[in-house]
């Protein structure tokens, strides 16, 4: 038992950077188990074949919104950096208004120093974070597709290690299914629901390509707290400099109330539509997540917080009152 802990603890240390891309590689075969038995076993297909195809279309799912927006994105980043100064423009009227409410002065000569500082200081671990992510990407589909073509061999033996009744195993495994496919269904659609919602004030607000920054604020709200405010705060910075004082403030005021708050109301509401998950096992377990696993946090935060619930029934079920519905 001490050797298996001690292996255990090595094999975990060492792949501990390729969590993600394992938990990613379970999400998407929890989402396509059924459709992958449907064309291998009633239609007859080659598992490898299936997997493949499956594996190729969960790529194009991801990499498609990502390419568009980066092609969408470079030649506005590359715009920004030839035009320097209407930018710093643009910061000091911000900064200027932010002074003006909250009595601070966000764009003093030390601030701007230690931005410049940090700024620099992050270069090297966004590029190792971008290593990283493409890593696990890579990890997540050559795991996923092993595990759909040795997909029953797999299961049956994970069902034979687990040491409860097969009504408890049927409830972890209904658990599982329900909140996986709540978070990986959900959070494209709040997503979706952010960029719509960002749309709206950006064309309420005088914006130009309102739909092109809908759909970057769409895709961008996928990261948390600060995803939106990487695509709507360099716009009020623009309108700032371009002299549209109230259009700035009031796109700025918009997208704090309105496009920054809607994610979570749409959070809550969805998942609870979708996969009967309460509103508290979702707003925690995001909480948990994100400290834990990063993004893919999104959707097995709740998933962890949910199962402790569930072991507790489970516990009570087996050891407590067996005649206890789970």
């Amino acid at each position: 038992m001490l050797l298996i802990g001690f292996l255990g603890f090595l094999i975990i240390r060492e792949l501990y950077i390729f969590l993600p891309g394992f938990m990613g590689a379970l999400t998407f075969y929890i989402l396509g188990r059924e459709r992958y038995f449907m064309l291998t076993e009633k239609k007859g297909m080659k598992p490898g074949l299936v997997a493949s195809i499956m594996i190729l279309l969960f790529f194009l799912l991801i990499a498609s919104p990502l390419y568009y927006a980066i092609v969408l994105v470079t030649p506005k980043v590359s715009s920004v950096f030839s035009h320097t100064d209407e930018l710093f423009i643009g910061l000091k009227a911000l900064a200027e208004k932010i002074k003006k409410f909250t009595g601070q002065d966000v764009l003093s000569l030390d601030n701007i120093k230690s931005f410049q500082a940090n700024l620099s200081s992050y270069i090297p671990t966004f590029l190792n974070s971008t290593a990283t992510i493409l890593s696990n990407l890579i990890v997540m589909f050559f795991v996923l597709f092993f595990m759909l073509t040795g997909s029953r061999k797999m299961e049956d033996v994970v069902l034979g290690f687990i040491p409860l009744h097969s009504e408890s195993i049927k409830a972890l495994a209904v658990e599982t299914k329900n909140m996986v496919k709540a978070n990986a269904i959900g959070i494209p659609l709040i997503s979706l629901i952010q960029g719509i919602t960002a749309f709206v004030g950006y064309k309420i607000f005088g914006l130009n390509d309102a739909l092109m920054w809908g759909f970057l604020t769409g895709i961008f709200a996928f990261f948390p707290i600060i995803g939106t405010m990487m695509i709507w705060v360099p716009l009020v910075v623009y309108l700032f400099s371009e002299g549209m004082n109230v259009q700035a403030s009031g796109l700025m005021i918009y997208s704090l109330i309105i496009t920054g708050n809607v994610d979570y109301l749409a959070r809550v509401t969805l998942m609870k539509k979708i996969g009967n998950v309460h509103p508290l096992i979702t707003i925690f377990g995001v909480i948990i997540g994100l400290q834990l696993f990063g993004f893919m946090g999104f959707i097995f935060g709740p998933l962890i917080f949910s199962y402790f619930i569930v072991l507790i029934k489970i516990y009570a079920h087996e050891f407590v009152d067996p005649n206890k519905n789970i």
